[in-house]
């Protein structure tokens, strides 16, 4: 459906999905159903494909998720063909809050025919291109989502309200296409990867982040290559060039930490990954929060203990079976502090028990990822609260604004330092945009 038409059917209220998960009381009948829309998402990543699903089934709702690609994607850059998800599929879109939507991940293998498949391959962990099928299943089925409309601005709108003499505070989108008026807007545009500033400069063909990966044509057969960063998708991508029918010539493993350490799994660190936890963590005064990140780093920041042992025997491979000595170089401890064009490659100066100095054709940054504020909020980013770790976001995730406004603004996937190392992570995805979904609506719609 074109976005005119679509805004049209919105702004008429038309009603979709099923019955409520719990009681909702709905709107009386006959009334009349105004031209503002009950939330605008801005973004559509794993977040707000989950609070579109969700969303989905609740009558009445007027709301729509711009998104500036031409359509979903989900970090095709990394989707690596042994890559895997770390973490349960039935932390999807869904399943957590309402086990019995229609955009759960067994919904889409029982619509693609390959249900029984699926359950007999037993397969230790999803395939993270598999997991990326669904999402983007899912975000062509949902119709509140609105593929290549980029938001270039958020206000808030000064005008008059019914009462005649208050501003009605509502939100207005600038779309390029047209102005989207809301009275909440939620923000899902996701984290950016992190390039230390010193790498900035040399940023091109050679020198790129991790999350370009598989899209940067390139030559890696001979060449040298330094992978920096000593998380899962630095050991992802070492796994990969170790695996290629014609390997670089050497693979250089660089990173700060003490040691390429494995993820803690164990039970009872997973539930940090619980809503309980969660809430717990946020009621905590901040100087806790930033002990507690420390602490519990490898919980969410380690590496699968499968790909550690991947890259173990295919070194051992290489080493023993192919007489590649010293092939793959690991570089604990060790941070690299600058970088040099040379007439060849280039030259990485490093801080460390190991070399000072490594060269390499091609750099690879598996250097994290850190949260934005898109551009659209250059207006109203001056009236958020902040703290020197990051914004200040409420239990329901509404973000605290100075102005007077008839809704809030919400946050998904940008308050790690408020929630906790689950908040970047899939196992609180449904649960957050549940939270997210009955503040909205100013009921329970979902059992938080």
């Amino acid at each position: 459906m074109p976005f005119a038409a679509r805004q049209r059917a919105l702004h008429r209220g038309v009603v979709r999905g099923r019955p409520g998960v719990l009681e909702e009381p709905g709107r009386p009948g006959g009334a009349p159903v105004s031209d503002v829309l009950d939330y605008a998402a801005v973004g559509v990543g794993p977040a707000n494909l989950s609070l579109a699903a969700l969303g989905a089934d609740v009558e009445n709702l007027r709301s729509v998720h711009f998104e500036a690609r031409p359509g979903f994607s989900w970090h095709p850059g990394l989707l690596l063909p042994e890559a895997t998800l770390q973490v349960s599929p039935l932390k999807d879109l869904v399943t957590l809050v309402d086990p019995t939507s229609r955009y759960s991940f067994l919904a889409f293998l029982a619509n693609e025919g390959r249900l029984y498949q699926f359950l007999t391959a037993k397969f230790p962990a999803v395939l993270r291109a598999e997991f990326d099928q669904y999402l983007q299943w899912a975000s062509r089925s949902i119709p509140s989502i609105e593929f290549g409309a980029e938001v270039r601005g958020i206000r808030v709108r000064a005008g008059r309200s019914s009462d005649g003499h208050s501003s009605d505070g509502h939100f207005v989108l600038d779309t390029g296409r047209g102005e989207v008026t809301a009275r909440n807007v939620v923000l899902g545009t996701g984290q950016t990867p992190f390039v230390p500033g010193f790498l900035r400069p040399h940023l091109g063909a050679d020198v790129f982040h991790a999350e370009e990966f598989l899209s940067r044509p390139r030559e890696l057969p001979g060449r040298a290559v330094a992978v920096i960063g000593g998380g899962q998708s630095g050991a992802e991508i070492v796994r990969h060039l170790m695996r290629l029918d014609d390997p670089p010539r050497s693979i250089t493993w660089i990173t700060r930490r003490p040691g390429f350490l494995p993820m803690d799994d164990s039970p009872f660190t997973n539930e940090y990954f619980f809503p309980a936890y969660a809430r717990e963590f946020h009621g905590l005064p901040q100087p806790d929060k930033r002990e507690l990140l420390a602490e519990q780093k490898y919980a969410s920041d380690g590496i699968d203990l499968a790909t550690l042992q991947d890259v173990y025997r295919e070194r051992y491979r290489h080493e023993c079976l192919l007489g590649r000595k010293d092939w793959l170089r690991l570089m604990p401890r060790s941070e690299v502090t600058g970088c040099a064009r040379l007439s060849d490659g280039w030259e990485l100066e490093v801080r460390g028990p190991h070399a000072p100095v490594v060269r390499s054709d091609v750099v690879v940054l598996a250097t994290g990822y850190e949260y934005r504020l898109p551009d659209c909020m250059a207006e109203l980013a001056p009236h958020l609260a902040r703290t020197p770790d990051g914004l200040v976001v409420g239990d329901d995730y509404a973000l605290s604004l100075d102005l007077r406004t008839s809704g809030r603004v919400f946050l998904q996937n940008g308050a790690r330092h408020a929630w906790g190392i689950a908040d970047p992570n899939l196992s609180l995805l449904a649960w957050r945009s549940a939270v997210i979904l009955n503040a909205i609506l100013g009921y329970r719609r979902y059992n938080t």
